[in-house]
């Protein structure tokens, strides 16, 4: 089992100060041998919406990390044209010495695509010929695209990236579908477990390497990567106790972004859909403490090296490669900070 951290802040204070936590992680993380680092992209809204451009935030950790891969976690590509997504992260592989790496999304949250509305209705399609390209252009082909006076140019990327190949994922909200469309194009999956437990996250990843075997690619060659709320202490009930209000309120900002995304016409996340109806604040609060001890017992890693050891081996053998420890999920900088070190001893214990 590898290791890896990720951010996804909601940020209502000081975005420098979120960015320098960032920056601090991600070095304790490194000079302790965890895998990679991702950050994602979000938009127009305090839940995530510090981090619009993981290829920026990719750049920055460029400068104070060695050793981890930096990855989006996700890129929202239909919002982009695709050329420039290729050269961004060809950038963020040269700064890096090769270390870039990209999981590709199709986007849920309708207010996002104000950055490109024709995009919307047919975005899976979008980001999968995306996908396509991007990797074609980092081999080094060209693609024909038109100009300023609409003529045939052909394009091709610089600078050229360190990497021969660009290391990709799918992100998957849990559609099995898409489990299955990594598998044949022969990439990695990210995941989580909103929506689906590890039961039937087996039976995914069964689909996804039979995929691999049946489109020529080997099957024990992809990796599934699942994100994981993360705090860890010495002492278990420390973390519980440390992580407990501010995964309550991270849960309530995330249910105030899933609110605002139906609002505007769509869906929420993995395809889903609200009441129109207000929920009861009591209730609210309810749901709250249910959800984080659903959490807490099945879905998270909060608490100490020793306390999460069998999670960790319930999850290698649910099939899962890699976990991304979500670790900046409402808790001071602090405590984000002293979690680092019981993580990466946890990564040398299973690793």
């Amino acid at each position: 089992m590898r290791f890896g951290i990720m951010f996804f802040a909601s940020a209502t204070g000081d975005a420098h100060e979120t960015y320098r936590t960032m920056l601090d992680a991600a070095r304790l993380a490194d000079d302790g041998g965890l895998a990679a680092v991702w950050t994602p992209e979000r938009h127009f809204d305090t839940f995530g919406g510090v981090f619009p451009n993981p290829a920026l935030t990719s750049a920055a950790l460029a400068t104070v990390t060695s050793r981890m891969q930096l990855r989006a976690g996700s890129l929202i590509s239909p919002l982009h044209h695709t050329v420039r997504i290729a050269e961004d992260w060809s950038v963020v592989d040269n700064l890096s010495g090769g270390r870039a790496a990209v999981s590709f999304g199709a986007g849920w949250n309708t207010n996002d695509f104000v950055l490109g509305p024709d995009s919307y209705a047919d975005r899976r399609a979008v980001m999968l010929e995306q996908l396509d390209t991007v990797r074609s252009l980092w081999r080094g082909a060209a693609v024909e695209l038109p100009n300023g006076a609409g003529r045939p140019t052909a394009v091709r990327l610089h600078p050229r990236p360190v990497q021969p190949e660009l290391p990709v994922w799918l992100t998957s909200s849990g559609s099995v579908r898409t489990f299955a469309d990594a598998g044949a194009l022969g990439v990695n999956v990210l995941t989580h477990l909103i929506g689906q437990d590890l039961d039937q996250l087996a039976e995914k990843i069964d689909v996804y390497r039979k995929a691999r075997a049946e489109h020529g690619h080997r099957a024990e060659d992809g990796i599934v990567s699942l994100m994981l709320h993360t705090h860890l202490d010495e002492d278990a009930g420390t973390a519980v106790a440390r992580s407990r209000t501010p995964f309550r309120e991270y849960l309530r900002s995330a249910v105030g972004l899933e609110r605002q995304a139906a609002g505007g016409g769509g869906t929420i996340s993995g395809g889903l859909s609200l009441p129109d109806e207000d929920i009861p604040d009591d209730l609210i609060e309810e749901l709250l403490d249910v959800t984080y001890e659903r959490y807490l017992h099945q879905g998270s890693l909060i608490g100490s090296p020793d306390s999460c050891a069998a999670m960790v081996e319930r999850l290698t053998a649910t099939g899962v490669d890699e976990v991304a420890c979500l670790i900046d999920f409402g808790l001071p900088a602090d405590g984000i900070l002293a979690g680092i070190g019981p993580l990466c001893a946890l990564a040398a214990r299973h690793g």
